[in-house]
């Protein structure tokens, strides 16, 4: 790893706790974030020449403290940021706090921070948007090329979530006790998202956005520290390091894509395997059981298999039964559909996918003429598969996926 990468992600580790300090001393979360962001770029403009500091938190929370007494005092905003202050703390602290040690004091608010970016006010894209950006330090622009978009629609967003936050009137805190496994699955869908994204790009001429998919695995990794005892959250992340470790085998030379099946298994992350199955082996025994260690555990299958041909198919469609009692949705049927294919015959999971044609949230997506064009080509219906594989390509705003489906079509006799 570069000095560079080096340098952002200790950036990206500190600036939540930075943000933290500042929020929960000023009482303004959407403001104290807009000074952090300000104070991580200084940062990474003069720390690859001057040196990062002896206490690189410390500076940040100096530089970010500075800004913030800076958009306090300024005249477009002076009323209503003591306004703000004035109602939210007690009359013996209505003043601008010196930089002391109340300020520079070792909390990390990682999680509740985390936590906020997550609000239930929030829609997921809002929450995955201001995530990125307060928790993961990456900037609006970083954001927008992401997710393919203008860095003013970004921008927006961000904004936008920021005042939800502030309307809710939520206080920089932990959760109530009863309201914390809630939040908790929010963060945790939020960060999947974030990593599903990363690692199949729903549209573009990339298959993959390694930046989110690595910024994903940094952020579960940072909840799972904060949580160790939580055995959901190191499933999740158990999940992302078992998937991502097929990442270098998944595209060939010129960016194809390259199925499970196919791919050269040599090239597997065995550090990552072996990390993701630990993690896994560890939560399955404590409980409760939930949908990312289910999930985990079907990758870990994978993984663990020395050839495509020894996959243990029938002890993953019995996690998929399993985890369609914990979290059905017409994803994991399918996936269970196609896990039965490859036990009992395509037959069998033919008749399966048939049962999800009515299903309103599949309509228009490519996932389902996809796997019935795979169970078809297995059963021999070449035609019929071809002709979905078609369908699938049509239907995908990814270009490797669409190109890949369109080669299956063509390879059929």
């Amino acid at each position: 790893m570069t000095d560079d990468e080096l340098t952002g992600d200790l950036l990206r580790d500190l600036a939540p706790q930075v943000l933290g300090v500042l929020a929960r001393r000023f009482g303004d979360f959407a403001t104290a974030e807009d000074a952090v962001q300000e104070a991580l770029l200084a940062a990474a403009t003069q720390w690859p020449t001057d040196g990062v500091p002896d206490n690189p938190r410390g500076w940040l929370i100096q530089v970010a403290y500075r800004r913030m007494i800076e958009m306090v005092r300024s005249e477009q905003a002076r009323r209503a940021r003591e306004d703000l202050a004035a109602r939210r703390e007690p009359a013996d602290r209505q003043r601008v706090p010196a930089l002391d040690d109340q300020l520079t004091a070792d909390r990390d608010d990682t999680l509740v921070v985390l936590l906020l970016c997550c609000h239930p006010a929030l829609s997921p894209g809002s929450a995955i948007a201001l995530t990125l950006r307060a928790v993961g330090g990456l900037s609006t622009a970083e954001i927008a090329r992401a997710f393919l978009v203008p860095e003013a629609t970004m921008a927006q967003r961000i904004s936008r979530a920021k005042q939800r936050i502030r309307d809710s009137g939520t206080p920089l805190r932990m959760p109530e006790a009863a309201d914390l496994p809630a939040r908790l699955a929010a963060v945790r869908h939020v960060l999947y998202l974030i990593f599903t994204e990363g690692y199949v790009a729903s549209a573009g001429d990339r298959l993959r956005r390694v930046d989110l998919a690595r910024e994903a695995i940094r952020l579960a990794r940072a909840l799972h520290a904060r949580l160790p005892d939580d055995t959901e959250s190191a499933g999740l992340l158990a999940l992302m390091l078992l998937t991502e470790a097929r990442s270098a085998a998944r595209t060939g030379a010129s960016g194809e894509l390259i199925p499970l099946a196919e791919q050269d298994r040599s090239r597997w992350d065995a550090g990552a395997i072996a990390e993701g199955v630990a993690l896994v082996t560890w939560a399955l025994p404590r409980g409760p059981l939930g949908p990312y260690q289910v999930q985990a555990a079907i990758a870990a299958l994978h993984d663990e298999a020395p050839t495509a041909e020894q996959t243990d198919w029938p002890q993953i469609l019995a996690l998929y039964e399993v985890l369609e009692g914990l979290s059905a949705s017409p994803v994991v049927t399918l996936n269970r559909a196609v896990a039965l294919a490859m036990t009992h015959g395509p037959a069998a999971g033919l008749a399966v996918l048939d049962a999800l044609d009515d299903d309103a949230r599949l309509i228009g997506h490519h996932r389902l003429p996809a796997a019935r064009a795979h169970l078809s080509e297995m059963a021999g219906d070449h035609a019929r598969a071809a002709a979905l594989y078609r369908t699938a390509a049509a239907l995908t705003a990814s270009l490797p996926e669409q190109r890949y489906l369109l080669m299956r079509a063509a390879r059929l006799p």
